[in-house]
This record gives C-alpha cells, sequence and structure tokens, in this order.
C-alpha cells in the first residue's frame, strides 16, 4: 500500500480553426499529420510512435529529453465518431513512473467557415502531484498543442515571413 495522494483537475479548451471538421479530423486521426503536431516540445526525441485508430484502439509515444528523462504516453480510444469526437483516457509515465491518469474528450463541430475544437480533460495525478499545478501545467501543455495543430491546419496564415 502506498500513502501518495492521488490529486485531481480538469480544464477545458476551446479553439476555432480555419478548416473544415473533417480536415481538423483527419489531424487526429492520420498519424502522418498527427505526428506534425502531437509532438514533444524543443530539446524532446520520439523513440516510439504507434498509432491504431479505431474503438478498441491504442496510441503510444516514447520519447527523451536532452537531460534524459523519458516520458511514455499509452492512449485507448473509447469511442470514434468521425468529424464530431473521440474519447479517449491515457496514461502518462515519466521515467517509469506511473504519473497520471486521463480521460480526454475532443468534440468537433461546423462553426462559421470552419470548426470549433473542444478539448477537455480530467486527470487523476498519481504520483504525489499537486492537482493545482499539474492541470495548470498539462493546459500549458495541451494549449502549445492545439497552436501547433492551428499551425499544421494552416500554417500561411500562422507566419509570415519577412
Amino acid at each position: 500500500m502506498t500513502n501518495t495522494p492521488i490529486s485531481h483537475g480538469s480544464f477545458s479548451i476551446e479553439r476555432q480553426y480555419e478548416a473544415s471538421p473533417a480536415q481538423v479530423f483527419a489531424a487526429w486521426s492520420n498519424v502522418e499529420i498527427k505526428a506534425q503536431w502531437f509532438i514533444g516540445p524543443p530539446g524532446w526525441t520520439q523513440i516510439k510512435r504507434e498509432t491504431t485508430f479505431e474503438t478498441g484502439g491504442a496510441e503510444i509515444l516514447h520519447g527523451r529529453f536532452e537531460n534524459g528523462m523519458e516520458t511514455h504516453y499509452a492512449a485507448r480510444f473509447y469511442e470514434i465518431v468521425a468529424n464530431e469526437r473521440i474519447v479517449y483516457v491515457y496514461d502518462m509515465h515519466l521515467n517509469g513512473k506511473h504519473h497520471s491518469l486521463s480521460l480526454s474528450t475532443v468534440e468537433i463541430a461546423p462553426s462559421g467557415g470552419g470548426a470549433r475544437l473542444i478539448y477537455t480533460e480530467q486527470t487523476a495525478y498519481l504520483d504525489g502531484t499537486n492537482g493545482t499545478e499539474g492541470t495548470a501545467n498539462r493546459e500549458r501543455g495541451v494549449s502549445w498543442h492545439m497552436e501547433n495543430l492551428s499551425n499544421v491546419l494552416s500554417p500561411t496564415d500562422r507566419y509570415q515571413p519577412a
């Protein structure tokens, strides 16, 4: 038995994309497209990526930072409705230690000339991480991923070289 407390957190992020719901969904369902935006930050190197994008399927993303710290993300898909939603649960391990378990939902809907995405995550931190701090860090990380997704969906709208 362990005395490590479990803490909890949740957040939602909403984004508007100048892309169709089908294009946004493809950015989550197509392994090659997802590999362009669902990555580690600078200084992180991918070791392994595997995805079976179907209900009951799994996704693994394993990487290492320059300082040697390893991250291991392992997800299982519970519901997938093309162009509308994705529901999955994922475990995050840091240096082999079970850090957290999260329920994530991605909702995609037509909005204006593009698509609205609502990402919601509920997390249990299993390694003693403070829920408030852990959730703030996780929300920053997911926001960074959503910005990467925006750049993949409409790269010319995001960066204009001088």
